[in-house]
């Protein structure tokens, strides 16, 4: 795009976000310089404001709390033997918004296209099998494997099953409800609700 330096930075920044390409960020772009001067300084006081959030140490969600724990780790009402491993983020939003999972979780990081679990991934269920043998008595009820349903997924669920089987009492999969190809982020509460209902 021939525009000016300060625009072409901000296009190079954009497009490296992810589902972001360089013609959407140019859109994004020109629609900033539109808008003037009021989006613009209230977008960059929202982006200073990313500054307080950090990731908690125990499943890797992120918070604002003074210490190293989120609200769902440091809330007592939850089973903390039930536990919830997702890919992203948004899959533990997703799954929260359901009102019907109240364990805890694990956001695993973003599975690799080749199907293998990263060295990041596996010293966090290494640290997750720490947690269990310090917090359950060494066995967790359940552990979820809640994935997006795909060969992939499948691929990898077979890993953390090998990596945890001896650190459950049952280690589960999503129901019926999402499709093959689903997206869990998309999936509607009811369908979402339903898996949970129906993993095994």
């Amino acid at each position: 795009m021939r525009t000016t330096k300060s625009a072409k930075k901000l296009v190079d920044a954009l497009s490296a976000l992810p589902g972001i390409g360089p013609r959407q960020a140019t859109r994004i772009v020109l629609y900033l310089i539109r808008q003037g001067h009021g989006l613009q300084k209230e977008l960059e006081s929202a982006v200073g404001e990313l500054k307080k959030v950090k990731v908690c140490s125990q499943c890797f969600y992120v918070h604002e709390n003074p210490g190293k724990l989120c609200d769902i780790c440091l809330d007592n009402k939850r089973d903390q033997s039930i536990i919830a491993i997702v890919e992203k983020e948004t899959d533990l939003i997703s799954i929260e918004n359901t009102g019907r999972y109240r364990g805890r979780y694990l956001v695993i990081g973003e599975l690799s296209r080749g199907g293998l679990l990263g060295p990041d991934q596996k010293l966090k269920l290494r640290s997750l099998r720490t947690w269990i043998g310090k917090n359950c008595s060494g066995l967790a009820s359940e552990i979820i494997i809640a994935f997006n349903p795909n060969a992939q997924s499948n691929f990898v669920a077979e890993q953390i099953i090998g990596e945890l089987k001896t650190s459950a009492g049952k280690i589960t999969r999503l129901g019926i409800g999402i499709p093959s190809g689903g997206e869990i982020e998309f999936a509607d509460d009811e369908t979402l609700g339903g898996a949970l209902r129906g993993r095994g």
